[in-house]
C-alpha cells in the first residue's frame, strides 16, 4: 500500500530503519558468523588427520650370505645392520649434520646432501657432521633380531648372534 504525501502515517505502520542501524546489524551478523566458523574450525583441531607412521621397532632376519662388516639396510628403514665377529649391531642412517639419509659405501657411509663421511661404526671420517651416527638398540629373537629405531645405545654395544 502506497501512502500519498501529506497523509498522516498510521501508528501501526513500522518505522523505517535508518541506514546506520541497518549497517550496524549487518556488521554484527558478520562478526557472529565469523566467530561461529572459527569455533567450528577449532573444534576440528583435536581430531587432526594424521598419517600413521610405521612402528619404530621392527624385526629383521639377516641374510646368511651377509659378509662380516657389510651393511644390511632393510627396505624403507633408516637403519644399517652389521654382523661381525663380536656380534650384531645397528647404526642409524640419519646424518647428524642436517638429517639427510646417508648411503652405505665401501668405506662406511656417505651423506649425499653435504658430503659428510662416516666409518662403518658411525664415527665421523669427514665433516661437516658434528657427531657420529647413533647406535640403535638390537635384541636377539627366535632366528632374527628386533631393532628399535627409537632407542639409542652407547657405541660399541653388540648383541651376540
Amino acid at each position: 500500500m502506497t501512502v500519498m504525501p501529506g497523509t498522516p502515517q498510521s501508528r501501526l505502520d513500522p518505522e523505517p530503519m535508518p541506514r546506520r542501524d541497518l549497517l550496524g546489524l549487518a556488521s554484527l551478523w558478520s562478526a557472529a558468523s565469523a566467530l561461529l566458523f572459527a569455533l567450528l574450525g577449532a573444534m576440528r583441531l583435536p581430531n587432526a588427520a594424521i598419517v600413521a607412521a610405521p612402528s619404530k621397532s621392527f624385526g629383521v632376519t639377516l641374510p646368511e650370505s651377509l659378509p662380516a662388516g657389510e651393511a644390511f639396510v632393510p627396505p624403507n628403514r633408516a637403519v644399517a645392520i652389521f654382523r661381525d665377529s663380536e656380534g650384531v649391531y645397528a647404526v642409524s642412517t640419519i646424518c647428524t649434520h642436517l638429517g639427510c639419509v646417508v648411503k652405505p659405501n665401501a668405506e662406511g657411509f656417505e651423506c649425499p646432501c653435504h658430503g659428510s663421511r662416516f666409518k662403518p661404526d658411525g664415527a665421523v671420517a669427514k665433516g661437516p657432521a658434528p657427531l657420529p651416527l647413533q647406535w640403535l638398540k638390537v635384541k636377539a629373537t627366535n632366528g632374527g633380531f628386533q631393532v628399535d629405531e627409537g632407542k639409542t645405545v652407547p657405541a660399541g654395544t653388540r648383541v651376540k648372534a
